[in-house]
């Protein structure tokens, strides 16, 4: 194989905040495999929270570089478990390149990868649109914007969280999910549950910081609302810790956890578990959420709305209608491995 690496600035349309911070582009790295006359791409996007730089996750990559052009492309899995200890704990261009893998592997069979996992593109869930943190008129209008999709996610975190979730209903008949980035103390999740039920708000999404993990248990047994971990689930071995602590389910990203190959595997260990699963992302482009969602037809829910939300994309791959995604497609029906191709 042929690894390349692309960078890419992706302009936001509107200024994205959570509780940690906020910003109006965000810089990602694209690899690109090719073997065969085929190309694979996989992304992932920089993030301060987990410590990614572009310069980071191209030193990783680079370190990897010669055992990936060694080889020839089989098995996406067992590329990943040779490349699991050159990138240690670099998850992020772990994922990039697994993701690429897939997308690849996919065209060398000619398939799409859900259909060669024996995957149904059926009852796929919609993603939610995520309003980001701002004052409630601020976000509003950003809602109006959204106002066709059935499902939003609303970020919280701030002085004024319920008053932003009242404001935001007045204006919408859309189910609710409500994100607050660690932002929470366990007495504030404790106190706003009851209300945030009663605005039509589906599901608390991590409230409490990793550290705090440990009030868990009290806020689950006093929460009308599912909560869901986020940050809290990281890593496959953070499943098991999820559902003893008393998250109703977990959130996984595969730049979290290293890409679909490890994301498969918390799926049926949060299945075992009898948690619900979301499928998640950060703000990537076509080309990230394009891989993930080869993840839909095993999932619950679904945060794939990064290219709904960059104002201008890098890449052709899944769409999103109302949050309703469709793979892509080419002539002959649905198009091979992650159907992703850059602009």
């Amino acid at each position: 194989m042929k690894l390349t690496l692309h960078t890419f600035e992706l302009p936001l349309v509107y200024e994205f905040r959570i509780a940690r911070g906020g910003y109006s582009v965000q810089p990602t790295l694209v690899v690109e495999l090719e073997q065969d006359g085929c190309r694979g791409y996989g992304e992932a996007t920089t993030n301060s929270y987990y410590g990614r730089t572009l310069e980071s996750m191209t030193r990783t990559l680079e370190q990897a570089r010669a055992e990936i052009e060694v080889r020839e492309l089989g098995d996406p899995a067992a590329l990943w478990a040779r490349l699991d200890p050159l990138c240690g704990d670099d998850r992020f261009a772990l994922s990039a390149v697994d993701l690429a893998a897939y997308d690849l592997w996919g065209k060398l069979l000619g398939k799409p990868v859900f259909e060669a996992w024996n995957l149904s593109p059926a009852a796929l869930p919609r993603s939610c649109i995520t309003i980001g943190l701002d004052e409630p008129d601020v976000m509003a209008a950003k809602l109006r914007d959204f106002a066709d999709w059935p499902i939003v996610k609303i970020k919280l975190g701030s002085s004024h969280d319920l008053e932003i979730v009242r404001r935001l209903r007045q204006d919408s008949e859309a189910v609710f999910r409500v994100d607050a980035n660690c932002g929470w103390t366990a007495e504030q999740t404790i106190a706003y549950a009851p209300e945030l039920r009663g605005l039509g708000v589906e599901f608390i999404e991590q409230p409490l910081p990793v550290e705090r993990n440990d009030e868990m248990p009290r806020v689950a047994a006093a929460s009308p609302l599912p909560i869901i971990a986020d940050e809290s689930c990281v890593l496959e071995s953070d499943v098991a810790i999820c559902h003893h602590l008393g998250f109703a389910g977990v959130n996984i990203k595969t730049v979290k956890c290293g890409g679909l190959t490890p994301a498969r595997r918390m799926i049926e260990a949060a299945r075992g578990r009898q948690m619900s699963v979301m499928v998640g992302c950060m703000t990537e482009s076509t080309v990230g959420v394009s891989g993930a969602a080869q993840l839909l037809p095993l999932v619950d829910f679904a945060d794939l709305d990064g290219p709904a939300l960059i104002g201008q994309d890098i890449a052709t791959g899944i769409t999103l209608r109302r949050g309703a995604i469709e793979f892509a497609r080419n002539e002959q029906g649905y198009a091979p491995g992650s159907g992703i191709e850059l602009l």
